[in-house]
């Protein structure tokens, strides 16, 4: 959910509420302003560990407690992130109940966890073939299968683990991709298959659950709730996008990633974005900023913006079905609607 989407209120009120909280690792030196980070250049948190602040990341975690007690919560962490390894140990001690991480194959996250042995493990992927080696690379050098998996669509908000014409293929669809790697799960041993990316209603649920999901995980929509983490004027652009808002663009994190069509956009078409300075050093593709400058924008630069509401520079995330967004509800009133339908 990108930086300061799924934090402290967000995660814990989803939680609180019987469903299941994720906070984003990403970027927690943002967290409240920058206090507990130290060293910033130009109102940027110097390097990454600075951006990926451990302190930070505990206070997350106690905050988000003190809404949703003991319930469980997880920690979706940034493969990609150039710390990964310290990240995924720092929310195991935080409190994390579950780390999920996705934007590349987690082939040694049990690495990290083996002190942990009571924290749950969900990598994304893709297609059998990344299945295939993520179970074999783990079974091999850690004796261990996934808790679960997360299989993410082309239809998702953010990074997508597809091609720009796969993104676009029927072939990719996520209401095709389930079987498959069901049946590449059953060579493996038994566990849970949770679907992602496009899903809006509960008929989109029941739909996934039939053909084959044993749960399904969202985002959009729990952006436009009065818990979201995100500024108020985020939550305006995601109610004011249409349809023909929502576009593919080249991320220097070596994805594509799905966002509202912005005056950043504009701007890198037209080369005026914001220079890139790489401060934060945040993901490991990027080479210090080489891939940042190919594409046109630093992505730990524009997604804080994005979380502080800065309409000129921020880079807003949103799912394929994100234009249906008309209202910010709470989060209780949405898992409502998702577990019983949209009418009352």
């Amino acid at each position: 959910m990108g930086v300061g989407v799924s934090w402290d209120k967000l995660a814990g009120t989803v939680s609180k509420e019987g469903a299941f909280g994720i906070i984003s690792a990403a970027g927690t030196g943002y967290y409240k302003n920058q206090i507990f980070i130290e060293k910033s250049i130009d109102n940027r948190p110097l390097g990454a560990n600075n951006l990926h602040n451990r302190e930070a990341l505990f206070e997350i975690f106690k905050n988000a407690r003190k809404i949703c007690g003991d319930k469980p919560l997880g920690c979706n962490v940034l493969y990609a992130t150039n710390n990964y390894g310290q990240i995924v140990r720092d929310a195991c001690k935080a409190g994390a109940d579950v780390i999920i991480t996705g934007a590349g194959l987690p082939i040694n996250l049990p690495e990290f966890t083996k002190d942990f042995p009571n924290v749950a493990l969900i990598p994304l992927v893709s297609s059998v073939k990344a299945l295939n080696i993520l179970c074999r690379r783990w079974i091999k050098k850690y004796n261990k299968l996934p808790d679960a998996i997360i299989v993410e669509g082309p239809l998702s908000g953010g990074h997508q683990g597809f091609t720009f014409e796969q993104c676009h293929d029927e072939q990719y669809r996520l209401e095709n991709l389930i079987q498959p790697i069901k049946e590449e799960i059953k060579k493996w041993g038994v566990f849970p298959l949770i679907a992602a990316g496009g899903i809006w209603d509960k008929n989109d649920i029941d739909k996934l659950i039939q053909l084959g999901a044993d749960g399904v995980q969202m985002g959009t929509r729990f952006m436009a709730t009065h818990e979201c983490d995100i500024d108020d004027n985020f939550k305006r652009l995601l109610i004011e996008a249409k349809e023909d808002d929502i576009e593919l663009v080249k991320s220097p994190v070596g994805y594509l990633a799905r966002v509202i069509k912005s005056n950043l956009i504009q701007a890198i078409k037209n080369n005026q974005a914001p220079k890139i300075k790489c401060i934060s050093n945040c993901v490991f593709p990027c080479n210090q900023g080489t891939e940042a400058k190919e594409v046109g924008f630093c992505i730990a630069d524009r997604l804080s913006d994005a979380h502080f509401g800065i309409e000129e520079t921020g880079l807003f995330f949103i799912g394929t079905n994100g234009y249906k967004i008309n209202e910010i509800i709470s989060v209780k009133e949405l898992l409502y609607k998702l577990f019983y339908g949209e009418s009352k």
